[in-house]
């Protein structure tokens, strides 16, 4: 199992709406990313809305890929891009900057 660190930025304006809207993800989301291969999925955020990621999968390149193509996926970018920064003109799954796994303890 692959486990995969990443991080974006939540607007400050945006933070806590972002929190709500987390508390109630779709369920065809939530089916969504299990099909993908999205395990042990997990969201954490400092004050400031630096947004960490982390989750397991096989491969993740395929379950990005995978995601990429549920049709609920692509509502619920569109619904939570505007509160994420730079994001140039992508969605926030194509935007997440992957961080370099350096130590694990098992």
């Amino acid at each position: 199992m692959q486990r995969v660190g990443f991080i974006l930025k939540v607007k400050e304006s945006r933070i806590e709406s972002y929190k709500q809207g987390h508390k109630k993800v779709w369920p065809d989301m939530l089916q969504a990313l299990r099909d993908a291969g999205w395990h042990n999925y997990s969201l954490f955020m400092r004050d400031d809305g630096l947004l960490f990621g982390y989750l397991e999968t096989p491969d993740f390149e395929q379950a990005l890929s995978k995601l990429g193509e549920a049709e609920a996926n692509s509502r619920w970018q569109a619904a939570f891009a505007d509160y994420f920064e730079d994001l140039e003109g992508k969605t926030p799954n194509q935007s997440i900057l992957q961080l370099e796994e350096v130590f694990h303890l098992d």
